[in-house]
């Protein structure tokens, strides 16, 4: 089955002054953030990424749009399903005031109890639920427009990454918190008609070349979609990227 880079936009200064920006419009990349995308780009430039979807949030836009510069790259789609959780009343207050409030301590511990305060506010399973439904939806597009060898990226927000990952490795909600997706960082999960597989979690340096699958040159006859889904027995060997 395909590969998914889930790519976190990178910092903003609303991250770097701890302020929740949720949706408020108009929250840019700072300097470090540009500069993080422009470092990601160059080590995707060897990743045949097939397909590119957004958060319709400028610092995804910005994020992703810095990624996909090189020529042959697919132009990019834009889905609200991957937009930030809707913070509702809590959303442009700073994280030390937000801190103090009772819902908090819930948001730490037992996020899937949690529906943010105000007519905008969204439930956090809803988050979950509608994020991971745009996922795998567009993975078995791309499965289908381009086969189960191929690459796409998504680019989303913190929280929602960390609740499709949850999702891939069978966490419930409540579990999410122990993740940690940094600004700019790629995870990446591969869907399996059984099981998905969790690739990599909050990368934000190495080699990514070994993240594009080689089709086997003479696939066995029992190399069906179960094979393809079964883990291997004593961790197997990493795929070689060609360095050293």
């Amino acid at each position: 089955m395909p590969t998914v880079l889930l790519v976190r936009h990178g910092r903003t200064a609303a991250n770097a002054s701890g302020i929740l920006a949720g949706w408020t419009p108009g929250v840019a990349l700072d300097e470090t953030g540009q500069a993080q995308a422009t470092t990601l780009a160059s080590r995707l430039e060897n990743i045949p990424v097939r397909l590119a979807v957004s958060s319709p949030l400028q610092r995804c836009q910005e994020t992703a749009s810095t990624l996909l510069g090189s020529p042959g790259r697919p132009g990019l789609l834009t889905d609200d399903r991957l937009g930030e959780c809707r913070y509702g009343d809590w959303t442009g207050r700073p994280l030390k005031e937000l801190v103090k409030e009772k819902l908090w301590p819930v948001v730490q511990a037992h996020p899937s109890a949690v529906t943010f305060p105000g007519p905008e506010g969204e439930s956090m399973p809803t988050m979950q639920h509608r994020a991971v439904a745009a996922i795998r939806e567009y993975d078995a597009r791309v499965a289908a427009e381009f086969g189960d060898h191929a690459v796409w990226m998504a680019v989303s927000h913190g929280d929602v990454i960390k609740a499709i990952l949850a999702d891939a490795l069978g966490m419930h909600l409540d579990q999410f918190q122990r993740l940690v997706v940094d600004p700019c960082s790629v995870s990446v999960i591969r869907f399996t008609p059984l099981r998905p597989f969790a690739v990599r979690i909050n990368d934000s340096g190495t080699d990514l070349a070994s993240l594009v699958p080689v089709p086997p040159a003479d696939p066995a006859p029992d190399d069906d979609a179960m094979s393809s889904s079964d883990a291997v027995v004593g961790g197997g060997a990493a795929p070689s990227s060609g360095t050293s």
